[in-house]
């Protein structure tokens, strides 16, 4: 097993040599590499003019990390069912690029479940039930058990002692941050799983909704899409078109979620909406005033103290 004893070194720059822990020898016999053969290959850079015009759309990113690269994304058209790339875009890795934080998708997910939720079940007590009142049988001499109603808890017909006394609402407010991160967190999930797409327009030359359906099949858009422009007026055609597609969607910048963006298998953002999502995330991530936006979004369900 001597030869697991032994231990390749770099011991020049112009050689390489075998030298063994039990002797001082060197192995004569030892492959012997030049100088020309252990250069590494330059590389050529592509000077500032190519990368002038070229189809990258260089854009100033609102405080740009120091320490992770930037994310590229295509720009498509929607005008052809057939894709076309009309360029890339340099995406902020902050907001599209973060690791996902499965916990935090999770408490948003039930977040939204509940927060709009209301218990409206509501079952009577003895006090609300019809009938009863007077003693069923005296209180001695019978041998049986004493009662004094026969809607009480412990007759078949009776009141519930604890039942349901609705209506009980579960709104509560989710940590304000928790809510960011979270959607942080899909967005970069929808970018890394290639299920992000970044158009100029929601425009379409047509309102028939097998122009969306083809579009949708033809690129691999899945069965639900959800588009999102930075306006509340959407264009005509598209509107048209996806009101009869149960599954494709229209929403503003400002209603984005992450529960609409996991319900949808893609997520199709124009480029106004790009930069408004960044700018609001970056400047909620950075605000000097964090610790203030966490109280005003506080909620507690805990009934006021007493008065002494």
């Amino acid at each position: 097993m001597n030869y697991l004893k032994r231990l390749c070194v770099l011991h020049k720059s112009d050689g390489v040599c075998f030298k063994s822990f039990n002797t001082k020898r060197a192995i004569s016999s030892s492959p012997v590499l030049s100088s020309s053969e252990l250069t590494v290959p330059k590389t050529e850079i592509p000077n500032k003019d190519l990368l002038a015009t070229s189809n990258i759309t260089c854009r100033e990113l609102i405080r740009p990390p120091k320490f992770s690269q930037k994310r590229y994304a295509w720009v498509v058209n929607l005008d052809t069912i057939e894709e076309k790339k009309q360029g890339m875009i340099d995406m902020h890795p902050t907001i599209w690029g973060a690791f996902p934080r499965l916990d935090l998708l999770q408490l948003n997910m039930h977040w939204q479940l509940l927060y709009r939720r209301v218990d409206w079940s509501k079952l009577p007590t003895r006090a609300e039930m019809p009938g009863g009142g007077r003693k069923p049988w005296p209180q001695k001499g019978t041998g049986r058990a004493r009662h004094g109603d026969i809607r009480s808890p412990l007759w078949v017909g009776g009141g519930l002692a604890h039942g349901p006394r609705g209506p009980k609402p579960y709104f509560y407010m989710l940590p304000f941050y928790t809510r960011v991160k979270g959607l942080i967190s899909a967005l970069s999930c929808k970018m890394a799983q290639d299920d992000l797409h970044i158009v100029k327009s929601l425009e379409i030359p047509t309102d028939e909704k097998n122009y969306l359906e083809n579009l949708a099949t033809e690129r691999g858009w899945n069965t639900s899409v959800l588009f999102v422009d930075d306006t509340d007026f959407m264009p005509r055609n598209i509107s048209i078109a996806s009101n009869n597609i149960p599954h494709f969607n229209l929403m503003p910048v400002y209603g984005l979620n992450v529960w609409s963006i996991l319900k949808h298998e893609t997520l199709v953002l124009t480029l106004p909406a790009v930069e408004k999502i960044e700018e609001r995330i970056l400047f909620h991530l950075n605000r000097l005033d964090a610790v203030d936006v966490q109280k005003r979004f506080d909620y507690d369900h805990r009934p006021p103290p007493p008065n002494n």
